[in-house]
Parts: C-alpha cells; structure tokens; sequence
C-alpha cells in the first residue's frame, strides 16, 4: 500500500501523466509525418510560422511541431527520439528544468523546444558548459534544423563581432554560459549600436543546468583592465607568512575559508614593517596583503585548487576539475599565490564591467534547464530562478548496483584498498572508472597502478584536451581511466563487446565531494540506458568533508574496538554521518550563494538602469532634450542648495550661486547678483533655463547640427562610462567592509543597500553635472569622435574571476581600492580659466595618532587594540 499512497501525493508522477497525454498526440501523427516527402517536411516550418502570425500558440503547435523534428532526427542523424526524451523536451518547452539521467539523450530532446520556440523569430540560445561540447551539438543537432529551414550559430571566445553578429542572427545560436556573459556585457560597452551583437534575451535552454546556475553561482563574470597597482608588496607579504606559524601566529577556520592573525602574529608582521599599527587606516594595505598571503600558504593548495604551467597560476575548477586559463581569482589572492609561487606577480585588475550567472540568466523571459541530477537543489532553482524540476522516467529501467560505502581509517590504507579492488576488477576485465577529488590524488593513484602494472588512462585537468576521447573509451573491456568526478560530464560510456556479461562499467569515487550531486554525476557514469554497472565510495576519516565535520568520535570508537588501519568499517551511523554533512555543506554553500545573489541584486537594479539608459544614447538620433532636462535638473539642485525654501530670500546664498552657475554653464557676466536679488526662486530658475536654451542653440549653429548631434554622444557616454566605473569600484570597497556593521547591531545588508542607494544617487548627480559643464564649457576644436573611457585587457583577461567567497573576516580586512584611471582623451579641449577650474583640493587633516595600548577614544574602556582598533 505504501507504495501506492505515496504516488497518488508525488506531484512528479502526477506531472508524468500529464505529460504522456501529450506525448500520445505526438506518437499518433509520426505516421502522418513519415508518409511526408522532404520537401513537404521542410515546408512545416513555413506554415507553422504562418499559424503563429494568425494567432496560435506554441503550446497548440506542440504536438505537430514535436512530431516533426522527431521524423527529421530520424531521417536526419539516424535517431528516433524515445517518449521519454518528448517529455523531457515538453517540461523544456514549458520553462522547467528537465531531470534526465545520463546517456538519456539529453542534447537531442533539447531539439524540439530549440525548433518551436526559434518559429518565434526571436532566437533561441542554447548554452553548454564548454566549448567542445557546444561546437560537437551545433555541428551534430544543427543538420535538424537546417533540414527544417533554420539558421543555426556558434558563438565561440576568440570570433570577431561581425562574426558573433552573424552567430546570434540565427535561428537557433549555441555558446559557453560565459560567453554569452561576456558578450552581454561588451555589448554596453561599445560606442556604436552598430558594434551590438546580442540581439534581446527571449529563451535559453541551459544543458548541464546544475553546474552552469548552482555550481558558477559565485562566479561574476568581470571585464577588467589593468590597476595601477604596485606588485612589490605581495613579495614581501609572501616571506612574512612564510615565517608565520600556524596556531601561534594565526589561526584558519577551513570551514568558513578565512584566515586571522593572532596577537603574537599582529606583534611579528607590524615589526617586519616597520609600522606602529596594522589596524590603523593608513596600514590597512599591509593587512590585505598579509591576510591573502595566509589564504595563499594555507587554503589554495598546488595541484589541487591550481596549477603551474608555463609561469603562470591557472585555476582548477574545483567540480569539474578542469583547466580555467584565463581566470584569476580576485582581490589579489591570485596575485599572492603567484609571489608563494615565486612567479611575475601580475598587476591587479580594475572592473570595466561585471555580472553574476544567476543575474544574467534571470534576464531571459523564458529559461529552461536539463541535467541528470537536480531534484536535491530544487528549492535553490524555485527560490532563485523560479524553475521547478520534474524528474523524467529512465527509457529502460536502471539496473545499476550501488553498493554501501566502505570506511576506512586512515588515507592511506583507503588508497592501498582502492588499488586492491581495481587489480581484482581488471584480472576478470571489468572496465573501472575512478573519480578522484584532485590531480594530486589521481597521480597518487597513477603511481600506485604503474607499481602494480596495471595499464590505465589519467584524466585530470592537465590532460584535459583528449578528456571526451579518453571518458568514450572507458567503457573497454579491461579499461581503467582515473579521473576527476565530473570530467566528461556530457560525453556517453558505451560498453565494449562482453563488458555487459563482466557486470558493466564498474564506478570507484575515492572521496565524497560537498555536494552529493557531484556524487551522483560520477555514479551516473555507470548503467545508462539500461546497461548493467556497479558504483562504490571508498573514504577515510581524514578526507576533506569527514575532517572538516567531526570525524574525532567516529576515529575514538575506531581505536577503542581496535580496529587495525586496513580493516574497514561499513556502519550505518557512519554513512549518515557522511550524509548529514553533506547535506550541511550543501545548506551553507546555498547560504553563500543566496547572499551573494541579494547583495549582487543592489548593483544589478542600478546596472539595469546605467545600460538601458547606455542603450538609449546609442539609438536616439538626437540627445538635445536629454541634455536640457539634465541642466534643469542641475539648476534645481544648485537652487535647493544655495537658496533654499526654508530660508528667506535675503540670507540665500547670491554670490556661491552665481560662481557654481558659471562654473557649471553660463559664461562669466552672464548675470550679475543685481539681477538676480529681489527674484524668487522660480524666477531665477526661469532665468537660468531660458539662458542654458539660447546657449544651447548658439553652440549648435557654431558646430553644425550633425557635429552637434556627435559631440553629445561623445560627452555622455564618457561621463556615464568613467563614472559607472568608479561606482563599481566604490561598491566593491563598500561590500568588501560591509560585514563589520554587523558589530554596531546592524542588518549588513540592509546598509549596503541604503548606502549603495544614496552613492547610486550621487552617481547620477555627477554624472548630469559633468555633462553639462562638458556641452557647455568646452570648446571643440576638430571633428570629436567616441574612444573608450578605458581598455578592456586582451581577451584571455576577460575571462570570469573567481568569486572571493563572502566568508567572516577580521575587522580591517578591507582594502581600499586605489586604482587610477588613465582615460584615453577624446579630440576635444577644454577651456581655461576660472569659468572652467575643478574646486581646489582642500587638505586632510589627521588627528593624533593612537597606539594600539592606549584607551579606545570611543570611551569604551577598553585598549584600543581590543576595540575599535582591531
């Protein structure tokens, strides 16, 4: 019975029935379809087209346009979709996350929605976590389409605009999540709306959905150019930390993935600078510095979290376990790994532009997502992207065995009995597949084999280029391939011949990952569609996510029974240990990236904003009206300032307000204070704008009207571009420091969002003032024509930065950003002389300084060391 009760309250085996009904509308026209000749096959998509102008729907033509990629496919690439793989492409269509277990046939059901939703003539966009994969489909799924009259694209890092341009003008347009990012932004970077190559956001259907919208979460995708920066520093940081010792001089907390100086340790690095303080404003570089230097030395290991290759750091994707070059981690750790290293430490980078994953594929007005595991991050996808999951039924039922995890006590005895059972397996030719959580392990593991001389294939992120070829053969009879836990991920195992009667493709995982999706993508490897198979995890007490929660009780019992190190222990109070803290990392990380999310959500509202209003400069023809209302709303503010309402007219301001009006827009004796005494504010307002309109026309009968239209373009769009930036840069100091209100019983969120407002606010203030002073002020003295405020660097630099994790610091970690920008001049001058000179630089006046044993002046009592000056 319980069986049964418990299916008629699964609302996925509800959704399941519904989606058979329209999967027998599909199955009862494929006779219909097949008894079409090519050319009336093809002349569907025509009068599909016509149906939606009249007015249908997509979902009315969902059956018939279901049924026709289905006889296309299968005259096409020989493949006749499964019912199973139609209602994977139903749940597409509708908007949700299809969940289809590996070698399902995931890229083909993907078809289906792809040619329906492309009859709109908006353009369907299907992302890929690599490129490889994003070419093979496009390449092998694209012969569908073109059968069926569609254009099909590649948006591929190293093409040429013109080329993207004609990529995204397709039909149906396959890329990287991250290039789609980045093309996102470079599009509201340039200077003419000619150079746009994104053509609007209408749907995408994202493959591999888990790893692109949960695993990359935290990592914003950043457009950088070069900081003025001195790189001296992280060398001399790097040998500091060096000296340092662990417990005594600083403390980690791997959990959390930060790193805090201890008295003895503030005492050791304030003498090795030579400073009084390390707390105190002026020194707070050297405890940035300091604090990445210790990250560097105790939490990013080599050849786990990075590599060395030809000079340079390159990240490992800690899920993937693949090779990022290009990426740099921010903030200047990757810069502090590269000094531990003793490498060229490059220069930090300053943001052009920036965006998160989640907050770029939330601009999609229709998103869809297939993976084969998603159902234990459900509520993550519904809360963040409003996508539901529905579990799709296997085509054959799932044979697989697997078998309980095994527990070993130490590391090492866990590697010698990994090493016994692949001998065991490969005597009898049973291919193996063992996933590895880092290179270093898996080239522990490849020596340990070579001893035994047992022949087998290392796939790790150095070799990561014949990953797909090597993943192919690993299904071989007697084959064995070590390799990270998702490598391959979206390439097919098929069994060799006689491999099926050997019991399959056998799975070893050497340690369980985080999150226990990543667990079962490599367990996934084995029984696709229907083939026999076997999994099993082999762990220690001293793997990483066993250390990291508690695995002291479970060791004290182990020595209290006297077991010897080889014996192992299988318990269930062990695997639910292990599950439990899966589940808790899987809690804190989902944590971390909906904190992420809710800070990113500030700057994401006001970067709507700046690229709408980015996008309108670049397609109105005239900006004339803009730039007025700008210098109303100038005059206004100068008005509110200098004579404001509560004041009467006699103590306003007269003479402050005369010298900024110039400053900003009228020429010198323009007005004098006599005509603007006895007035009320309206009527000085009437006056100024009545001024700035005659001005206005006078300036554009000088330069003509066409140089005109040119010469606003080019002042606002340098006024908005200098200026977004310096908010960003702004924003990050602000979020970087952020967390330390939460000492003054604050909400840290809260604060950010109300600062983040008000320096928004400022923002746009600066922005009105500096272009009208610009237009008005400044005399042209040859044809103006638009540059970048700044460079992008070379295209290996626009890759995404990874993330710094929003993990709790130690007051005064945060580092001011001190970058100047160098803008590229545009051809025109500014006048000199007082009309046009910036206020001058008043100095900073600092008072006595305090020493760190001297009270706190917050009259807290306590040493200033302890307090404020922490």
């Amino acid at each position: 019975m319980e069986p049964l009760l418990f299916k008629w309250f699964d609302s996925n085996e509800r959704e399941i029935k519904r989606l058979r009904r329209t999967v027998d509308l599909v199955n009862r026209l494929e006779a219909d379809m097949r008894a079409l000749s090519d050319e009336q096959l093809r002349a569907k998509t025509d009068e599909f087209k016509r149906r939606l102008a009249q007015g249908e729907t997509l979902d009315q033509l969902l059956p018939e346009a279901y049924a026709v990629v289905r006889e296309a496919a299968r005259r096409v690439l020989d493949m006749r979709p499964f019912d199973v793989q139609i209602m994977g492409a139903i749940v597409l269509h509708q908007g949700k996350i299809a969940e289809m277990k590996t070698g399902e046939g995931k890229t083909l059901a993907a078809t289906m929605p792809a040619y329906l939703n492309a009859l709109t003539g908006e353009g369907v966009h299907v992302v890929t976590v690599n490129e490889y994969l994003a070419q093979r489909d496009s390449e092998q799924m694209g012969q569908v389409y073109q059968f069926l009259g569609l254009t099909v694209g590649l948006n591929l890092r190293d093409m040429s605009p013109q080329e993207k341009q004609a990529a995204y003008a397709a039909d149906i347009t396959y890329g990287t999540n991250s290039e789609f990012g980045f093309d996102y932004l470079r599009d509201n970077m340039v200077l003419y709306k000619e150079h746009i190559v994104q053509r609007g956001h209408a749907y995408a259907i994202v493959d591999e959905v888990d790893s692109i919208l949960i695993d990359e979460a935290r990592t914003p995708l950043i457009i950088s150019g070069q900081a003025a920066k001195p790189t001296d520093l992280y060398y001399a940081a790097d040998r500091i930390a060096k000296l340092l010792k662990r417990d005594e001089d600083y403390t980690v907390d791997e959990k959390a993935h930060s790193v805090m100086l201890t008295e003895a340790g503030v005492d050791r690095v304030e003498q090795f600078f030579g400073i009084d303080n390390l707390y105190s404003a002026e020194n707070t570089l050297y405890n940035h510095h300091i604090t990445q230097a210790l990250k560097a030395k105790e939490l990013m290991k080599r050849d786990r979290d990075y590599v060395v290759l030809d000079g340079e750091v390159i990240i490992v994707d800690q899920f993937t376990g693949r090779l990022m070059p290009g990426r740099r981690y921010s903030d200047g750790l990757h810069q502090a790994i590269e000094a531990k290293e003793g490498l060229e430490v490059k220069r930090e980078s300053m943001t052009l532009a920036t965006i998160t994953l989640q907050n770029y594929f939330r601009m999609y007005r229709k998103l869809a997502g297939m993976t084969g595991t998603a159902k234990t991050e459900e509520e993550e996808f519904r809360k963040i992207y409003g996508l539901d999951v529905v579990v799709i039924p296997t085509n054959k039922p799932m044979i697989r065995q697997d078998l309980p995890d095994v527990v070993f006590k130490t590391e090492r005895a866990k590697y010698r009995a990994v090493v016994r059972e692949i001998v065991e397996r490969h005597k009898k030719g049973q291919p193996v597949l063992v996933g590895t959580t880092s290179i270093e392990n898996s080239e522990r593991l490849s020596m340990m084999l070579k001893r035994e001389g047992i022949p087998h294939q290392v796939l790790n992120a150095k070799y990561h280029a014949q990953e797909a070829e090597i993943v192919a053969r690993a299904g071989q009879r007697g084959a064995v391939t070590i390799a990270t836990n998702m490598a391959g991920r979206g390439t097919d195992i098929k069994l060799g011949e006689g491999v099926a009667e050997l019991g399959g493709l056998h799975i070893l995982g050497t340690e369980r990952h985080e999150s226990r999706r990543i667990d079962n993508q490599l367990r996934g490897r084995a029984g696709r569609q229907g083939d026999p198979g076997s999994s099993q995890f082999f762990l220690s007490l001293e793997d990483d996510l066993m250390r990291k929660f508690g695995s002291d009780t479970i060791k004290s019992m182990m020595d209290r029974f006297g077991l010897e190190e080889d014996e192992p222990i299988e318990s269930r109070m062990v695997t639910r240990a292990i599950e439990s803290a899966q589940k808790r990392m899987e809690a804190n990380n989902f944590e971390l990236r909906r904190l992420v999310l809710q800070y990113d959500d500030v700057l994401n509202q006001q970067r709507e904003v700046i690229y709408k209003q980015r996008r309108e400069v670049l397609e109105r023809e005239s900006l004339k009206d803009v730039i007025l209302n700008m210098a109303e709303s100038v005059i206004d503010r100068l008005l509110e300032k200098y004579c404001p309402a509560s004041e009467v007219p006699e103590d306003w301001d007269l003479a402050g307000l005369l010298a900024e009006a110039e400053r900003l827009f009228l020429p010198p004796g323009r007005f004098t204070i006599a005509d603007l005494k006895r007035k009320e504010a309206d009527e000085i307002r009437a006056m100024f704008v009545e001024a700035i309109r005659a001005l206005y026309d006078e300036k554009e009968q000088e330069l003509g009207e066409s140089l005109m239209r040119e010469f606003e373009k080019v002042v606002l769009l340098r006024n908005v571009d200098s200026q977004w930036m310096d908010h960003m840069d702004a924003m990050d100091q602000l979020r970087q420091g952020i967390h330390l209100r939460g000492y003054a019983q604050t909400d840290p969120l809260r604060e950010y969002q109300l600062e983040g407002f008000a320096m928004f606010e400022e923002m746009i203030q600066r922005i009105e003032e500096g272009t009208v002073q610009q237009i008005m002020k400044t005399q042209v003295t040859q044809n103006v024509q638009r540059e970048a405020v700044a460079v992008a660097e070379p295209a290996q630099a626009t890759q995404p930065t990874e993330a710094a994790q929003p993990t709790a610091q130690p007051k005064g970690q945060a580092l001011p950003k001190m970058l100047r920008r160098e803008a590229q001049a545009t051809a025109v001058t500014a006048r000199t002389g007082t009309d046009g000179e910036p206020p001058k630089r008043q100095p900073i006046r600092v008072g006595p300084k305090i020493g760190r044993n001297d009270p706190c002046p917050c009259g807290s009592g306590k040493k200033y060391k302890h307090c404020c000056g922490k």
